[in-house]
């Protein structure tokens, strides 16, 4: 039987364990567990993690080693994205995380958390020939043009769900003028990116993208449509959160990144000249997992 591999990913809404195999096919999961901490959000905001939320995070990264070794783990491998990135302190926290728990983080860069963000996609969302992969994360948003497996081109754009909300001001019901600020903040962005190829299918992944299918899709249909993500921004723009969360089936602070990731995913529909988007299950822990049961990535030894 293949061992059992653990990764922690510091993300920029979430804080994420995956424990699990790597078998034909993909990836079996064993344990799937995060804490959601708005790193990308208050980073921000902040310029850096607060001496509190370094505190919360270190305790977080404890927690998931003690889980990965109950479930038998042979390696846990952690690595961070754009909030830890971004922040001033970055050195300070990934110290206080290793110093307190034993386990080092790999602050990875943009085009890693790309490579593994494919990887991982495409497990449960195979493609061929040329299409446009992106993920979303609270604190910035991995677009790469593939071609199967292999990425041609890779931007990272600085407007993930917690950034813009941040930037907005968007913290209760949206207004006109925020909506507007949010819309421009990320028609800026994607003017940055090189020309699409003509009508690119669009394979994505990460929190935001699962959040949005799960709003739009309890039936688990993985296809979202440019008029579903439109009609989600114009019902999130008018309702409080605990409406969304009644209306969505989605948690409070997911319920927050409804608006401004229906505004990325449909703004990314428009750059490629395309009528919809594939979302994958899977993603950049799936990818690391992968990784590491190839001997590519290793891991803090349990």
């Amino acid at each position: 039987m293949p061992p059992v591999l653990a990764t922690a990913d510091i993300g920029s809404n979430t804080v994420h364990l995956l424990v699990g195999r790597v078998v034909t096919g993909g990836v079996q999961r064993v344990c799937n567990d995060s804490e959601w901490l708005s790193l990308g959000q208050v980073v921000s905001h902040e310029g850096e993690v607060p001496e509190a939320l370094v505190r919360k995070l270190v305790r977080t990264i404890a927690s998931f080693k003690a889980q990965a070794k109950a479930f038998k783990a042979d390696k846990l491998y952690c690595f961070a994205t754009e909030a830890i990135r971004r922040a001033g302190n970055h050195g300070d926290v990934m110290n206080a995380i290793e110093k307190e728990t034993g386990v080092r983080v790999d602050m990875i860069s943009p085009t890693r958390e790309a490579e593994l963000g494919l990887a991982g996609a495409l497990c449960d969302r195979p493609k061929e020939g040329k299409f446009l992969f992106a993920e979303s994360g609270g604190g910035s948003v991995q677009v790469a043009h593939c071609l199967g497996r292999e990425i041609l081109e890779e931007s990272s754009l600085p407007i993930g769900t917690g950034v813009l909300i941040d930037q907005s001001e968007l913290y209760e019901v949206a207004k006109e003028k925020q909506v507007e600020l949010l819309e421009s903040l990320v028609d800026k962005s994607i003017a940055l990116l090189p020309p699409a190829y003509p009508e690119t299918p669009v394979l994505a992944c990460g929190g935001v993208a699962r959040g949005l299918w799960r709003a739009l899709h309890p039936d688990g249909d993985p296809v979202l449509w440019r008029e579903e993500l439109e009609y989600l921004t114009g019902v999130a723009r008018r309702l409080d959160q605990s409406t969304i969360c009644a209306r969505f089936g989605v948690k409070p602070k997911r319920a927050d990144t409804l608006l401004p990731g229906s505004i990325i995913y449909r703004r990314l529909l428009d750059y490629a000249r395309v009528s919809h988007l594939t979302v994958s299950l899977y993603g950049v822990r799936e990818g690391a997992l992968l990784e590491m049961s190839e001997g590519r990535l290793e891991g803090f030894r349990l």
